[in-house]
């Protein structure tokens, strides 16, 4: 039996596959058939994108344009408030 290399997509891919389910009525069975894609992989899309367009940021990384670059901007803050601790500790 040959192992399946394990393949990467695109964050492009995800929503536009999640949106066959959500938006155009394709069941997942269907749809994971028809792209060549796991059913388990595109039941996660599809709750992931459910959950990003009601405006949860999610823990891994995001798919949609607006909650990337909501993720990019918190780790810019955590980074900065990191920056602004160690400063403190410095001049104290």
């Amino acid at each position: 039996m040959t192992k399946r290399q394990r393949r990467t997509f695109s964050a492009e891919f995800k929503v536009d596959t999640a949106c066959l389910v959500l938006d155009q009525g394709y069941s997942i069975p269907e749809a994971a058939r028809s792209l060549d894609v796991g059913e388990t992989a595109l039941r996660r899309w599809v709750e992931q994108l459910k959950l990003e367009r009601g405006g949860t940021t999610p823990t891994v990384k995001a798919l949609t344009p607006e909650q990337r670059k909501i993720q990019e901007l918190e780790a810019k803050i955590n980074r900065l408030e990191r920056e602004k601790t160690i400063l403190k500790k410095a001049t104290a």
